[in-house]
Order: structure tokens, then sequence, then C-alpha cells
């Protein structure tokens, strides 16, 4: 096992297979020593487990979690280009989409469930610039949508 594998069992995480493409891109790039990934929804097994808007059809506690969900697809995306999260050395950015209800201002919160879970998997090198923006509907009406950028070595 891996520094990164022992982590995730002693977290109880399990990095899950990468989800197909919902349409004509591939879900991660290298760029140099950087990976780009593509956004990723909260698929569970294939499966989104809510849509509609934050603030109104989801509560902001579970649009949190399902953050922390696009997270672990995200990192799974990376990792099918890379071949093990080993080699990511700093978590450079998260870009974090809310579809929100209008009257909802709490994008910064949900988008911690990505950030958060990052920290808790990475340390420092899991520090990173962020993005949390509120926006009017996601694919497939998905409440939130995660994109990482990733160093690694």
């Amino acid at each position: 096992m891996t520094k990164l594998d022992d982590r995730l069992a002693e977290l109880g995480i399990v990095i899950p297979s990468v989800s197909a493409p919902a349409g004509a891109y591939v879900p991660a790039v290298i760029t140099g020593n950087l990976v780009f990934t593509a956004g990723q929804l909260p698929f569970v097994d294939g499966v989104l487990p809510a849509t509609g808007k934050v603030g109104a059809e989801v509560d902001a506690d579970s649009a949190k979690a399902y953050a922390r969900t696009c997270a672990l697809n995200a990192l799974a995306a990376a990792q099918s280009v890379i071949g093990s999260l080993d080699r990511v050395t700093r978590v450079v950015k998260v870009v974090g989409f809310v579809a929100s209800d209008p009257s909802f201002s709490g994008q910064p919160g949900v988008i911690n469930g990505a950030s958060e879970l990052l920290g808790e998997l990475f340390g420092d090198a899991g520090l990173h610039a962020r993005s949390a923006v509120g926006v009017a509907v996601l694919p497939l009406d998905s409440p939130v949508e995660i994109e990482l950028i990733l160093e690694f070595a």
C-alpha cells in the first residue's frame, strides 16, 4: 500500500472508479507537471444522489457532502492519468460551482466539502487557491460540480 492508500484506509475513504464523460471530453489532462480535471459531478456508482438548487430542493449540508464526493471523483480522474495519487505534490486550485436558489449565498460553505477532504488527505500540500461560484444550473441538474488543478512529480 502507498502512503495515500494508508491515509484513505485510515479515513474509511475509497477512491471511486472514473465516471464516463457526459460529453466530448476526457476526465483529466496532463500538461507539464499539472493535472487539470474536467468538472466532476457527485456521481455515486453512476447515479446522481440528488438534483436541484441548493437553498431550495437541496440543503447546504447535503450539498457540502456532494462537493466532497465531487472531489473524490476528481481525484479518480487525476489518478487515471498519473497512475498514483502519491505523485501529487500540491493541490493548486479548486473550482467549485453551486447550482443556487437566487436567495442562497452560502457557496463557500458548500465547496468546503471538497476543500476539507483535500486537506484531510494531503495535509499542507492540500492547501489551495479556490473559487466558489453560484450558478443558475449545472449539467444534469446537479447541485454541485468540482474541478481540480493538481501538481505532481
